[in-house]
């Protein structure tokens, strides 16, 4: 594991800090194998109950690629094959955690910093934190599944537009996109991250769990759709040791200790 992917769990949060604030956190081949193995991890550790990606440095989230490496790692036709093939296995892998994400937002998030923040459940960041997908200026070509999940996110006309210009957009454009679901003061955002990442860990699991698995299914073609998982799955909930529990707490007037089964 390279120092420049830094991982801890506390509690049921885990986290996942790109660590390169020299260069804005951009990521190299070897830190994404490194997410990757991080993601692997974590998806199988049971008592993780939702994953927050953040940045180090307060100055940046991802800046996308890091351009030094691309001699080393992209200059061949093999090397980028493996690189691309790695960073979509990642991007997939977090936008199928089956738990909940928080992209903890500080500063830039550019390029693949966006394509990462959309694979992410909820995303919040600082006032002065600024987006772009600069792929028009540099002549990139961009793949059917991140531009799937941009307009998933922020609708056609608005992924025309972030592609299309390839601008810089402010913290407040990226809200009105719909981009963001927070926006928070400077300084304020991990502390955001922290409490709603506490929140959802203090939830039912299961039915967090199973909220996310339908919302990912009405994202789908229809003819594509899974209703016998999602109705297995809102049984499941009313089945579990957690129903009793809630309904529980709620008549007893206490906070509810779920377990996730």
């Amino acid at each position: 594991m390279t120092d420049k992917i830094l991982t801890e769990r506390s509690g049921d949060i885990a986290r996942i800090v790109f660590n390169q604030p020299e260069k804005r956190n951009a990521v190299s081949l070897e830190m994404w194998e490194a997410v990757e193995e991080a993601v692997t991890r974590f998806q199988s550790d049971q008592g993780v109950r939702i994953l927050i990606l953040s940045g180090a440095g307060g100055k940046a989230f991802v800046s996308g690629a890091d351009v030094s490496k691309f001699e080393s790692e992209r200059a061949s036709e093999e090397g980028v094959a493996r690189y691309n093939a790695t960073t979509k296995r990642v991007y997939d892998m977090i936008a199928a955690f089956p738990k909940p994400t928080i992209a903890q937002i500080d500063g830039f998030c550019i390029g693949g910093g966006v394509a990462l923040a959309l694979c992410c459940d909820v995303r919040i960041c600082g006032t002065s934190s600024s987006f772009a997908i600069p792929a028009a200026k540099l002549g990139l070509g961009y793949g059917f599944p991140g531009i799937k999940r941009l307009v998933d996110v922020v609708g056609p006309a608005f992924a025309k537009e972030i592609f299309f210009t390839a601008r810089r957009f402010d913290a407040e454009e990226a809200r009105v996109m719909g981009l963001v679901n927070r926006v928070v003061p400077d300084g304020q955002v991990e502390a955001a991250a922290t409490e709603m990442a506490e929140t959802i860990a203090g939830n039912a699991p299961m039915t967090v769990a199973s909220v996310k698995y339908i919302v990912g299914e009405t994202l789908k073609d229809e003819s594509a759709r899974d209703l016998a998982e999602c109705d297995r799955r809102v049984k499941e909930c009313f089945d579990s040791q957690d129903y009793v529990e809630g309904r529980r707490a709620f008549l007893e007037k206490r906070k509810p200790q779920f377990v996730g089964s």
